[in-house]
C-alpha cells in the first residue's frame, strides 16, 4: 500500500552528531496522522517541531457561511421563538454564528434574543466567546459535556420553556430528546456542517496506512470526523481491519469526550487529555509513546534505542525496512528471550513459509552495523544477543 507523504516540507537529513535527543524531538521516529481540517496547520506544525512525520487527510472540512442559508433561516426562528433559555456548546460555534448573522443583518436582533435568556454554556472557551459578544452566562458545566448542561436545566425544570441549543457540527440527540420529553419546546442552530474536502483520495490512503501498521497514532479533534472515517472504511470494505488495527496497533487520541464517543461506540478506547485543549493532546501523546513505544536495551552490540520507524545504535541512526523493523522490535520487546520461529512467522503473517523468515532475518542482520546482534538459538528461534 502506498504510504502518504509528509504533510509540510521534507525533514532534514542530519547527521548522528546533529540529531536531536529525546528532550528536543519526543516524537523522532513516530509517524502520526491528523484528521482534522480547522486548525490543522497549528497541531501539525506542534508535532513536526516535536520530530513527528505527519500524515494529513482532512476527514471533514466546514462548509463556507455564504452558503449555509439553513444557518439564517435557524436564526430567524429562534428570534422569532425568544427563547428562556440557551446553551452554547462552542466557542468557534458561538462567533460563527454571530458573523454569519452580521453578514445578513441580523446580528442586532440575535445578541437582543439572547441577551434576554438565561444562557447556558459548555465550557470555559464557550464562556469567553458568549462574554466577548456582551452577553452573560448563568451556568458551565463541571466537565465541559452537553449533558451535564441539560442536567442543570432540568433540575431548574424547563416544562412550557423554549430552549434554544447552539450545535456544534455533532447532535448529541439524546441530550434534546431529555429536554423534549421533559417538555421543552427545542430549537437548534449548528453555526458550522461538515462537507467534504478537496482531495478526498487523502483519507482512504490514511486509512490504509493505518490498517498495514505504517501509522503510530491518529489524532481526531472532531465526532463528524470520525464518523467520516467510519464512512470511508466501510466504502473501502476495510472497516473492520481499520477497527482491529486501532484496537491493537495504532493508537487513538481524541481532543475531548464528545470526540471519543464514536470510537468508543466502535470499541476503540482513545486517549483523552484531562484538559480537552489542543497543547493537552500534544503532550498526551508524547508521554504515551515515550513510555509505550520507546525501546530501549544494552547489548553486546551496544546501546540501542528505536523510537518508532527511529533505529540508533550506540547513536548513529540506522535504516531498516518495515519487515526488518518490525521484527527487531519484537525482539527487543522479548529484551533477549528467545522468540519462536512460529511466532515471528505469524508476526510477520508469513504463513509459516521458513524462506520467508530466514529472508527476513538475513535483512535484518545486513542492514545493522553488528549483525551478530541477532542471535540464532538451534531448533528454537531468534534473540537479541544481549
Amino acid at each position: 500500500m502506498t504510504a502518504l507523504a509528509p504533510a509540510e516540507p521534507p525533514q532534514v537529513e542530519r547527521t548522528p552528531e546533529e540529531a536531536p535527543d529525546a528532550a528536543e524531538a519526543p516524537l523522532e521516529g513516530f509517524r502520526i496522522g491528523v484528521t482534522s481540517h480547522r486548525r490543522s496547520q497549528d497541531l501539525i506544525e506542534a508535532l513536526e517541531r516535536r520530530g513527528a512525520e505527519v500524515l494529513h487527510a482532512p476527514a471533514l472540512k466546514i462548509a463556507p457561511v455564504q452558503e449555509d442559508m439553513r444557518l439564517i433561516e435557524d436564526t430567524r426562528a429562534i428570534i422569532a421563538a425568544r427563547p428562556d433559555l440557551c446553551i452554547a456548546t462552542t466557542a468557534y460555534g458561538m462567533r460563527r454564528w454571530c458573523e454569519a448573522a452580521d453578514s445578513f443583518g441580523i446580528g442586532e436582533q440575535l445578541l437582543e434574543t439572547l441577551g434576554a435568556c438565561r444562557m447556558f454554556v459548555r465550557g470555559p472557551k464557550a464562556r469567553g466567546a458568549v462574554r466577548a459578544a456582551g452577553l452573560a452566562d448563568v451556568g458551565i458545566s463541571s466537565d465541559e459535556t452537553t449533558a451535564t448542561l441539560v442536567d442543570m436545566l432540568l433540575a431548574e425544570g424547563v416544562r412550557g420553556k423554549t430552549v434554544a441549543v447552539q450545535l456544534h457540527g455533532y447532535t448529541d440527540v439524546r441530550q434534546l430528546e431529555r429536554l423534549r420529553m421533559s417538555g421543552a419546546t427545542v430549537l437548534t442552530v449548528t453555526p458550522y456542517r461538515w462537507v467534504k474536502p478537496d482531495g478526498e483520495d487523502r483519507l482512504p490512503r490514511l486509512i490504509e496506512a493505518a490498517c498495514s501498521g505504517n501509522l503510530d497514532v491518529l489524532t481526531f479533534t472532531s465526532a463528524p470526523a470520525v464518523d467520516a472515517m467510519w464512512s470511508t472504511a466501510h466504502e473501502m470494505g476495510v472497516y473492520k481491519q481499520l477497527i482491529e488495527s486501532l484496537k491493537t496497533n495504532v493508537t487513538t487520541a481524541v481532543v475531548g469526550p464528545v470526540t471519543a464517543q464514536p470510537l468508543l461506540d466502535a470499541g476503540v478506547t482513545p486517549l483523552i487529555p484531562e484538559r480537552f485543549r489542543m497543547g493537552a493532546l500534544i503532550r498526551l501523546v508524547c508521554e504515551h509513546l515515550a513510555l509505550n513505544h520507546v525501546r530501549r536495551l544494552d547489548t553486546r552490540s551496544g546501546n540501542i534505542e528505536l523510537r518508532g520507524r527511529s533505529l540508533r545504535i550506540n547513536g548513529q541512526a540506522v535504516e531498516l525496512a518495515p519487515a526488518p523493523l518490525l521484527l527487531l522490535r519484537a525482539l527487543l520487546g522479548a529484551g533477549g528471550a528467545v522468540l519462536s520461529r512460529e511466532s515471528l512467522s505469524d508476526l510477520l503473517e508469513l504463513r509459516g513459509s521458513v524462506h520467508a523468515l530466514d529472508m527476513t532475518v538475513s535483512r535484518l542482520r545486513s542492514s545493522l552495523p553488528d549483525g551478530r546482534l541477532v542471535e540464532t538459538v538451534v531448533k528454537r528461534g531468534y534473540r537479541i544477543r544481549v
